[in-house]
Formats: structure tokens, sequence, C-alpha cells
């Protein structure tokens, strides 16, 4: 059965500042890094610099697109928990009508997903279905919020009702959230949470190069063949 989050359960004022979740966010500061960890920086800055150039037709038309079917605001901006339990903000092209993140904040997987089809813009769905409203999450790339793999950035209320349920959960403090992850590449939106961070560990704990770059070509094609999907109206 799809869980429901409660925002209630966890008060606004505190968001992750608890002291349990204090406690994972040093833990995580705390953690040494590796020398890989630089080559894993310079590829995200390299590909998401190039993607972004090669990208930047397609994405002035996309928020034209927007603005005329939607109007105002052209990028969705979300607050998620990266590296170290900092809080930045996460941009995406908007594909739900204004107000849908109210209406949907407390529900999260299948369900998060069945509810959302309600709220898009005229386009949004077409957006959704070829990903490309995830193009602006490369400037979180650059900026150095995200990574291009890791862990899927989630948004504070949900990342402290986790940490307290899943006793594993503070490791993905330990790396920047990533645009895609072995989860994401694996599995489908159904998976469950716990799941999900057990392939979320198994990047924390390699991030070679090698498998960076077979998740980072492992993405390129689902992504290919949903957006083809998506262009033809029908399912990769």
């Amino acid at each position: 059965m799809p869980r429901r989050f409660t925002i209630g359960r966890v008060p606004e004022s505190t968001r992750i500042e608890d002291t349990l979740v204090r406690g994972y966010r040093q833990l995580a500061l705390e953690t040494p890094a590796r020398p890989r960890d630089i080559v894993l920086r310079a590829l995200d800055i390299l590909l998401s610099s190039l993607f972004l150039l090669v990208s930047l037709p397609i994405s002035l038309v996309i928020a034209l697109a927007v603005l005329v079917t939607s109007g105002l605001p052209i990028l969705y901006r979300g607050e998620r928990v990266g590296r170290g339990g900092r809080v930045f903000t996460m941009y995406k092209f908007r594909t739900l009508r204004r107000g849908a993140e109210r209406r949907l904040g407390q529900y999260l997987g299948e369900e998060l997903v069945q509810r959302t089809q309600t709220e898009f813009t005229p386009i949004g769905k077409w957006l959704k279905a070829t990903q490309l409203d995830e193009i602006p999450q490369f400037v979180n790339v650059l900026r150095g919020d995200m990574s291009l793999v890791g862990p899927r950035p989630i948004r504070p209320v949900f990342f402290d009702e986790l940490a307290h349920e899943l006793p594993s959960y503070w490791q993905r403090l330990v790396v920047r959230p990533g645009l895609t992850g072995l989860a994401q590449v694996r599995r489908g939106y159904e998976t469950s949470m716990g799941e999900k961070l057990a392939h979320d560990l198994e990047w924390i704990a390699d991030r070679s190069v090698r498998l960076y770059l077979r998740t980072v070509l492992a993405t390129g094609w689902r992504v290919l063949r949903q957006s083809v999907g998506g262009l033809t109206g029908r399912r990769a």
C-alpha cells in the first residue's frame, strides 16, 4: 500500500535541526573525502557544462512554451537536502499548476505519482514524459548543490522522518544528491524507500569513476527511450 507522509508529524520549525538529525549531519560532515571525489566533481562540471550548452536552444523554447501555456513562474523551485544536511534550492521547468506542491506535499512515492496526474499544466505531462523538465538541474550540478550521480534529492521534512525510520538513511548526506542514481536506473517510482536506500548505499560505498560513467550512460539511454515515447505518445 502506498505510504503517505504526514507533515504534521514533524514540526515545521524543527526541519532537519532536531538532535538526532543534527548528529547525523555532523557524522556526514566528519566523513573523510576520497581522492576520487575530486575526479567525479571534475566530470560533473565538464559534462553538465557541455549539456547546458548543447541544450540551450531547446531550453529557450521550453521556457517560452511554459510561459505561453501556463504563465509565470517558468521554473519550479523546491527545497531539498544536500550534502552535509545543507538545504538548497533545486530547479526544474514547471510542469504542475501553481500551488501544486502545497496540495501534494504530504505524499511520496507511487501515491504522489498518481495524484500528480491531475496537476499537470498543458505541456507538463509531455515535459515529464521526456524528462526535459529536469534540464535546469544541471545548473544545480554546476553550482555544487548536486552531482550527476547520487541519491535523488529529498525534501527536508521527508528526510527528517526517514532518518528516524531508517538507521542508515543519514549516510546519504555523505555525498551530493544526484540528478540520477543507481536506484533510478535499476528501479521505478514504486520501489520502497528502504530498497532505494540499498542502491544509494552501494553508490556511496563505491563511488568509482567506472560506476559513475556506467550510470550516466544507462541514464542517457533510458532518457532517450522515454523521450521518444513521450514524443510519440507511447510508453518507452
